[in-house]
């Protein structure tokens, strides 16, 4: 679409010369495709028996990434990783990728090719394919939106409505890594003051917490996994924080839970942070956004199977709880036993 008003600055990136480098550099033929890049949209042929499921984000720039702590690559790289852990949520496959993107004065195309260049790093493991998209001027920042399209089996599909009374709640991986690690590259370079008693965190736990929040692992595999066999039956992606996320699976389904606070999975890297920096672990994970892992439930009569076939498939799950009543509400077991009802604490735009 063409603009109406006349940009303040003049960049040095020609439009239509990025989008046929684009399409040179991430445009391949696949059966599927029947007109990808370079048409008024794309075109693809339906997979016979499946359902289409389709996800999209909006970043923005100083809200969801800062450019002196993340490079073009990191940013497009967590971009399409937040898509990917949608579509893995519902236990699809994801497999065409449109991007919208925003540039400012100050962009470059080297700025914009590093962006696609982390983009599709973390589409290649998942062979999903760059269809098409648009590009535009913005004197406010950069701002990328994606849509993610997939496909996924029919009546198998995961949604955040299905958890039934007596269920069993599970996390894949560990969580409040993405959330230390924005801490760190938050903090200044040199610490004017370390709080008493607090221990150094080693270069492997500061680079590993960095690592898994500019480079995040979307679950899809396991969320396939858990569709296909319907092992499943309720779902959600951490994208905001285990105790608003896990507030979202019980509205929908109508039930309460009692969260067990000491089974929560923190890895030595998280803890190892927390110590050094006087928190309290438990916390960052509870409020830590954008691990994406995922939140499922299921049918204790699957526990044993489940378990085993995960160990078998290198899956790492965690039993955390178990679903209640809607009249029990969402209930934090501590250590002790005793009940408490949970604090929600995720991030929330707007607030």
């Amino acid at each position: 679409m063409a603009s109406t008003v006349r940009p303040k600055t003049r960049s040095t990136i020609h439009e239509f010369d990025l989008i046929r480098a684009l399409h040179r550099r991430h445009s391949r033929p696949h059966p599927a495709v029947i007109r990808g890049i370079g048409d008024d949209a794309a075109v693809i042929t339906s997979h016979t028996g499946q359902w289409t499921v389709l996800t999209t984000d909006l970043l923005t720039e100083g809200v969801h990434f800062d450019l002196r702590t993340s490079t073009m690559a990191d940013i497009g790289f967590r971009a399409v990783a937040a898509n990917l852990s949608d579509i893995a949520a519902m236990g699809g496959t994801p497999l065409y990728l449109l991007v919208a993107l925003a540039i400012p004065h100050t962009g470059t195309r080297r700025h914009v090719l590093e962006l696609y260049r982390g983009m599709m790093a973390a589409c290649r493991p998942h062979h999903v394919r760059l269809i098409g998209g648009d590009t535009s001027g913005s004197d406010g920042g950069w701002f990328l939106s994606l849509t993610l399209v997939g496909m996924v089996l029919p009546r198998k599909v995961l949604f955040r409505s299905g958890a039934r009374i007596g269920d069993l709640l599970y996390v894949t991986g560990t969580i409040g890594d993405a959330l230390a690690g924005l801490n760190l590259l938050n903090e200044p370079p040199a610490r004017v003051k370390r709080p008493a008693r607090a221990t150094a965190l080693s270069p492997g736990h500061r680079q590993f917490l960095i690592g898994r929040h500019l480079r995040p692992t979307a679950r899809v595999a396991e969320g396939q996994w858990l569709c296909t066999h319907g092992f499943a039956t309720a779902a959600i992606d951490i994208s905001d924080g285990l105790s608003g996320d896990l507030r979202h699976i019980c509205e929908a389904s109508h039930v309460g839970v009692d969260l067990d606070m000491g089974a929560l999975p923190l890895s030595l890297a998280c803890r190892a942070y927390a110590k050094s920096r006087q928190l309290d672990p438990v916390a960052l994970a509870l409020t830590g956004g954008e691990d994406y892992e995922l939140l499922f439930t299921l049918s204790p009569r699957h526990r044993a199977s489940v378990e085993r076939t995960a160990r078998s498939r290198r899956f790492h799950l965690t039993c955390v709880g178990t679903i209640r009543p809607a009249r029990n509400g969402i209930q934090a077991i501590g250590p002790d036993g005793e009940r408490r009802p949970m604090l929600f604490t995720s991030y929330e735009h707007f607030k």
